[in-house]
């Protein structure tokens, strides 16, 4: 059973391409390692270690790690990653669109496969990390 979770649309003070560049090249990402520790805190310590390059990102969370690797991108408009190896098959995405020349707008999208007994462990987990994902991902410099 396919299970979906949105986050709530972020909007984001730089342009679309700036937004999709940073973000198709993970490798991209090394500036947010600096802040790694303030993430941290905002997770309650739940965040341990996050690694990653060009194509995929590995996220080390109570003691699971998780992989994520780019599998298609859209130019300028979406960003769509496979788990490698997670616990449950799941798929996550990040949609950008334009709101002008200088701003734009994000939304981030995970879909899992999970069966009826899993649903009800991971649904409010899933929602809140989809919405954490995007927030830091809103106040990423890019």
């Amino acid at each position: 059973m396919a299970v979906q979770f949105e986050s709530n649309v972020k909007h984001v003070p730089y342009s679309q391409e700036r937004v999709y560049n940073k973000l198709s090249d993970l490798s991209n990402l090394e500036g947010v390692r600096d802040r790694l520790e303030q993430v941290k805190e905002k997770l309650d310590g739940k965040l341990e270690d996050m690694t990653f390059d060009r194509d995929s990102i590995t996220i080390k969370v109570q003691g699971i790690a998780l992989t994520l690797r780019i599998i298609e991108r859209e130019p300028m408009k979406c960003i769509k990653f496979e788990g490698d190896k997670t616990p449950v098959p799941l798929n996550l995405w990040i949609q950008i669109l334009p709101v002008s020349e200088e701003n734009a707008k994000m939304k981030v999208t995970i879909r899992a496969e999970v069966n009826m007994f899993m649903k009800a462990m991971v649904s409010k987990p899933l929602q809140e990390g989809v919405e954490k994902l995007a927030d830091m991902l809103a106040v990423l410099p890019y």
